[in-house]
């Protein structure tokens, strides 16, 4: 599995995985039944469980296809670290969803459900399960005593807990936290095209959507390819899905719907800088600078154009994964530079919360809530997350001497080195799954290396870091945080989000095109208002305040 598949498997894994985990309560006889105390030991990080005490843990899990559960060595010895036995149904992930619905619709639970991520154990199950006692209450188990790991995360960054904690007062499910160095991004960047850059002589970046205009013209009529044909495309992307949000940003708008500025929640996409946006995207449009495909065409399309030298800002998580060139190469094509207009003097681009919620959550049928949260708390520390992503030693690593007398990881034999995702796949079920843990860079101690004396080449991706650093960290807000609507107020949205949804996409593709001209601005807002804008606004609001005072 190449590097790109990893990245967005756990990218978003920023911000919202369709997976889940889980296990069915009567899937084995050693599972869930009566419910007695099991002494917990809290002297040590292990045993979870003291001496001469059981307990077996049913988890419920999507199939990702790659090993069974019983199988994986990470588990396998995490249950001789911890004491506790564990037994797993693992539907194929595609079915996850139907299955979780179907067990608590019929009773039949597992212990513990993990890693299931908001689209699967969405933000509204949580809540109703939780009163109906399906779910249990976790914010009582986040102590120094019995989750040292979590607890300590929280207490550094309050919005965690706000993040998770429902409009009740209760925690039913915890989250994946995110501390990487590129978990700030809301959405893949944008990249330059550097070598065009160079032939054209441009040595600094644009930084407002006039000189950003300029260049694009220039990328169109001064052949930076080289090859005497005008085939170059200025700007491409599939669907405007990056180019949105980057150039949304240069008319102060974090994002295409609902946005928080001063405490005062607002529908963006009636906002007349919303419209100006339009307008500059339809000039960049009609002048060719904008690709005429950039609705419809697919990624392979995209990449096509890349390959063959033709884009001069694209986007994508990395450029090279557009334009097929090695890492060393695409260190020559920058970040792009969040711009500034007169609509927004100061350049704001949108930031991640960081925060993916409905990773594990307990029902009440599990015979130890406290040592299921002890068992899951581990993988919030920083020795902990990297063993649940790379297993225990003598699996996929082992320790190795090298010249210098250090002890360094370094791959087992026998392991595809040129596949390493593949291979963890098989051991570890934090794969391609929103999982209960801290998501932080592989770097020092925990890089594994092909050879002990081999130097650890992270040129690369100290180079993403720092240009992320330098053009995101101290710009970036979160368009509205992430929090949980009531029942009520989830069912007034629901039914007008999807509608809202479709009618402003075909819309923002009809304006930049110019099958609509701007001048039915007008008619467009009033459509909007008459699917109940205000109404849908209101219940951000409400719900934006409610989450503050807390």
């Amino acid at each position: 599995m190449g590097l790109k598949k990893k990245l967005l498997g756990m990218a978003g894994v920023a911000l919202c995985s369709t997976l889940v985990l889980g296990a069915c309560g009567n899937s084995s006889d050693e599972g869930t039944g009566e419910k007695k105390e099991v002494a917990i030991n809290h002297d040590s990080q292990f045993p979870i469980i003291k001496e001469g005490e059981e307990l077996t843990l049913n988890i419920m899990a999507p199939g990702v296809g790659m090993a069974e559960w019983e199988d994986m060595p990470t588990l396998q010895d995490y249950q001789e670290k911890t004491g506790i036995k564990l037994t797993y149904t693992t539907p194929p992930s595609a079915d996850f969803s139907t299955k979780l619905n179907l067990a608590f619709a019929s009773g039949d639970l597992p212990d513990i459900v993990y890693g299931a991520g908001s689209q699967a154990l969405t933000a509204s199950m949580e809540i109703d399960y939780g009163s109906q006692g399906i779910l249990l209450p976790l914010e009582e188990y986040i102590t120094p005593e019995i989750m040292p790991n979590l607890y300590a995360l929280t207490q550094e960054d309050p919005s965690i807990l706000k993040s998770i904690t429902t409009p009740d007062g209760h925690i039913y499910s915890l989250p994946m936290i995110s501390r990487n160095a590129t978990s700030i991004w809301w959405q893949g960047p944008m990249w330059y095209n550097g070598t065009w850059l160079d032939n054209l002589g441009v040595s600094e970046l644009p930084k407002t959507t006039e000189e950003l205009q300029e260049l694009l013209t220039r990328f169109k009529d001064e052949d930076p390819n080289g090859n005497g044909q005008a085939d170059e495309i200025p700007l491409t992307d599939v669907d405007m899905n990056s180019t949105r949000v980057w150039l949304m940003a240069a008319f102060g708008l974090r994002t295409r719907g609902i946005q928080v500025d001063d405490d005062v929640v607002s529908y963006t996409p009636t906002s007349e800088n919303y419209k100006a946006f339009l307008e500059y995207m339809n000039t960049l449009y009609d002048e060719g600078l904008l690709d005429k495909e950039v609705y419809g065409q697919s990624d392979e399309q995209k990449k096509a154009k890349g390959e063959n030298n033709q884009l001069g800002l694209f986007a994508d998580y990395f450029s090279f994964f557009t334009t097929g060139r090695s890492e060393a190469e695409a260190m020559n094509d920058p970040m792009f530079q969040p711009l500034t207009s007169e609509w927004a003097p100061e350049a704001k681009i949108p930031g991640s919360p960081r925060i993916s919620r409905g990773t594990f959550a307990l029902t009440n049928v599990n015979p130890s809530p406290e040592g299921s949260m002890r068992w899951v708390d581990y993988f919030y520390s920083e020795e902990g997350t990297k063993y649940i992503e790379q297993g225990p030693e003598g699996v996929l690593w082992e320790y190795q001497e090298n010249a210098d007398g250090e002890k360094v990881r370094v791959y087992v034999d026998g392991i595809d080195t040129d596949n390493t995702e593949d291979e963890r796949g098989k051991i570890t079920p934090a794969y391609g799954l929103t999982t209960p843990n801290i998501v932080i860079d592989t770097t020092g101690e925990y890089h594994i290396r092909k050879t002990a004396d081999e130097e650890p080449d992270t040129r690369f991706s100290d180079w993403v870091a720092q240009e992320t650093a330098e053009k995101m960290e101290d710009i970036a807000e979160v368009p509205f945080p992430l929090l949980y609507l009531t029942i009520e107020e989830n069912d007034k949205v629901a039914a007008t989000a999807t509608d809202l949804t479709t009618y402003v996409e075909q819309m923002e593709a009809k304006f930049i095109t110019g099958v609509e001209p701007l001048d039915n601005w007008d008619d467009y807002v009033k459509t909007i208002e008459a699917m109940g804008i205000d109404e849908y606004v209101e219940v951000y609001q409400t719900a934006y305040d409610r989450w503050k005072a807390n």
